[in-house]
């Protein structure tokens, strides 16, 4: 009679954690890419369905700019999401297009501008971000405290608004112990007045500013909250308006976007502190490592920059890119990054849909419904005015 003891039971196999590599680029373990494959198709369809709709409706209404495809992708990505039941197996890819493949997109976008062009762009757009940035953390937080709402709340809003959307809120939310409710809260909000201003403030920018694409950039760069959103909008904007020259309103939104990105690891431990302050007793925030919040992907947007100025600069005198191309060549290599960095950004647009619920929306409440909107009109009040005071300033 054969008996089996306890110790020779198999031990179960342990899982391999990600490397940091692999948590970089796919935020899962190379084993694991199988299961990107239905979110990544179901993304890729509504792509290629937009483009097909947008460019139906435009040929057969005579209008070539009326719907951008971006725009489309968005919007069927929405009602797709919210009507039919997905499965669960689509949620890895759409959560890999959001966070991943935006990410790749916006850097191999650096690959549009050198770095004298990013510099300026950067350089001027500063003030312009610190207006809105001051005019959203101090007009939100008072609004937040007259509606007598929690005060975590409207730390949360505050820093979501002026900084960059739902990852700001992420970030601030351990610092001030904020609950899961709060969080899911602010970022419903966020989300919905982001979209919305998505789909109206490429039209609205270039009502505002006469078709000057770079004030249309600067702006919808300032006053738009996620990342996401922001580049949504440019790329809308480019579509509708068929803007080709160089820089694009997308080119100056993301560089913006991204310098707005940047105060995220000054900003949401300076409110921890503030809010620490304002409610002793009560709670205490939490440190803060600054550093850990810096969105690293801008480096890689600005060595893409960095390779342009370096290819452009190898051709004077009739030289070669890199030491590798000549001019035609070196065009056609950055017009197949380029393209491919819209191919990315639209499935990534198309992730955005997808990945909205308009029913966590549901207990929301009307209260932070009055927040978050008007968080977005003020921040969108003050972008515009400094953009008309300020914008002229960036030329090229």
């Amino acid at each position: 009679m054969t008996t089996t003891s306890k110790d020779q039971t198999p031990a179960p196999r342990m899982t391999r954690p990600a490397s940091a590599i692999e948590r970089a680029l796919f935020g899962i373990p190379l084993r694991q890419l199988p299961a990107l494959v239905p979110g990544l198709l179901l993304a890729a369809l509504v792509v290629v369905v937009s483009v097909w709709l947008a460019d139906f409706v435009n040929s057969s209404l005579g209008f070539k700019g009326l719907l951008s495809y971006i725009m489309m992708a968005i919007v069927i990505g929405l009602v797709v999401g919210n009507t039919i039941p997905l499965p669960a197996a689509v949620a890895p890819g759409v959560s890999f297009c959001l966070k991943k493949l935006l990410r790749l997109g916006i850097i191999m976008m650096g690959i549009r501008l050198s770095v004298v062009d990013a510099a300026r762009i950067g350089f001027w757009g500063v003030p312009i971000v610190l207006i809105c940035i001051v005019t959203g953390l101090v007009l939100t937080t008072y609004f937040t405290r007259l509606l007598k709402l929690p005060p975590r709340l409207g730390t949360l809003m505050a820093v979501g608004t002026s900084i960059c959307g739902a990852s700001a809120i992420v970030a601030a939310a351990p610092a001030i112990e904020a609950e899961d409710q709060e969080v899911a809260y602010a970022v419903a909000n966020i989300t919905v007045f982001g979209i919305a201003a998505m789909l109206i403030y490429p039209y609205l920018s270039h009502a505002l500013f006469g078709g000057n694409v770079v004030m249309a950039g600067l702006f919808q760069g300032t006053a738009i909250h996620e990342t996401a959103q922001v580049t949504g909008a440019a790329l809308i904007y480019d579509q509708v308006f068929g803007v080709h020259g160089k820089p694009t309103a997308a080119d100056v939104a993301i560089v913006i976007k991204l310098v707005r990105n940047v105060f995220i690891a000054v900003v949401v431990p300076l409110m921890a502190v503030i809010y620490a302050r304002r409610s002793a007793g009560t709670a205490s925030a939490r440190t803060v490592n600054g550093w850990k919040l810096f969105p690293v992907f801008i480096l890689g947007f600005i060595a893409m920059a960095v390779v342009r100025s370096i290819g452009d600069t190898g051709l004077t005198g009739g030289g070669l890119a890199l030491g590798l191309y000549g001019k035609t060549q070196w065009g056609a290599a950055v017009a197949w990054v380029s393209d491919w960095a819209g191919y990315a950004l639209a499935m990534a647009m198309a992730g955005v849909g997808l990945g909205t619920r308009l029913t966590t929306l549901k207990g929301l409440g009307i209260m932070p419904f009055y927040v978050g909107l008007f968080s977005a009109v003020v921040v969108g009040v003050a972008s515009a005015v400094a953009v008309l005071l300020m914008g002229g300033l960036v030329r090229f």
